[in-house]
């Protein structure tokens, strides 16, 4: 039967270019590495690399071979890992940092339960809008809310959710206004929004069958802190789009109507950026594995903070 070491090391001396890098990164003798390739490249009757005295080169076979090779590596490395994650107990700093909105609405309800399933994890979280530096702030877990996950850069990213946008206004305006049956005439509306552009707020609309229009609506009022806008929306200043896990419950007791149904705004992305799979500490990964369990990939699966007076 074939050594299984012997895929391991093949793929090592591909990745480290030489015996000599290999052996060094494998801590054995590269003399004693040479012999298990060769004695390998026997078994299977069948040349894998083309060595000169500069350099090693991959054989057509070799090639076919070495995929394998990384293959079972990564997951003889993946078992080990797991078994490694059973034993070791969630323990020492954790370093999260988290939007502000997602922060009060969502996760500062989590973290309770999850601080008593670890009790010897001490999490640090920074509640900030600005996009942190994982590595030069040494952030363990940066979580997120974007439309689009190309700007990620070298994080590994593990998605949590997505946050859809809900245009809502309170039952007062409507009833003073007339309720918008197209999205035309969400022009006859202020709106308040946490920007504006010229003293004009822009709405991008997704409709039926991917319709896309733009509204626009003039702005008497512009906050940039979503709790304070959905009180604002909810006083009848104005029309406004809120992440639908801090509207809902608004929604459903009748403080706030849905405008527009059908139409909507591009939904957020909810993801927890991290340096490196690799190496990853018990801390994180329980932190991570808890987000994943508790968030859903459903937004209606997110919890949420009941508005005042509603327990």
């Amino acid at each position: 039967m074939q050594d299984l070491n012997d895929m391991r090391y093949f793929a090592e001396v591909v990745e480290h270019g030489s015996f000599v890098g290999a052996a060094r990164a494998l801590d054995l003798p590269t003399s004693r590495l040479s012999r298990r390739i060769a004695k390998l490249e026997a078994e299977l009757g069948v040349r894998l690399l083309n060595r000169t005295t500069r350099k090693l080169s991959l054989t057509l076979a070799g090639e076919q071979y070495v995929r394998h090779c990384v293959a079972v590596r990564e997951e003889a490395d993946q078992a080990h890992a797991e078994i490694s994650r059973i034993l070791a107990e969630p323990r020492g700093p954790l370093r999260v940092s988290c939007p502000v909105t997602l922060a009060q609405s969502v996760i500062a309800l989590l973290i309770p339960d999850y601080l008593k399933r670890h009790p010897l994890v001490r999490l640090e979280v920074e509640v900030t809008n600005r996009v942190v530096d994982l590595v030069s702030e040494r952030v363990d877990i940066a979580l997120r809310v974007r439309q689009s996950l190309e700007d990620s850069g070298s994080a590994v990213i593990k998605r949590l959710g997505l946050s859809h946008g809900v245009l809502v206004a309170s039952p007062e305006l409507l009833r003073r206004l007339g309720r918008p049956v197209q999205p035309a005439d969400l022009e006859r509306f202020d709106a308040v929004g946490m920007s504006a552009q010229a003293g004009r707020i822009h709405f991008a609309l997704i409709g039926p069958q991917g319709a896309q229009c733009q509204a626009v609506c003039r702005a008497p009022c512009v906050v940039d802190d979503l709790l304070s806008l959905l009180d604002v929306i909810k006083g009848g200043v104005g029309i406004g789009m809120m992440p639908d896990y801090m509207c809902r419950e608004d929604i459903a007791q009748g403080r706030l109507e849905p405008v527009l149904p059908g139409w909507s705004v591009p939904s957020g992305i909810v993801h927890a950026a991290y340096l490196s799979r690799r190496g990853m500490s018990p801390a994180v990964r329980s932190f991570l594995d808890y987000l994943g369990e508790s968030m859903g990939s459903d937004p209606e699966d997110m919890p949420t903070r009941p508005a005042p007076g509603v327990y």
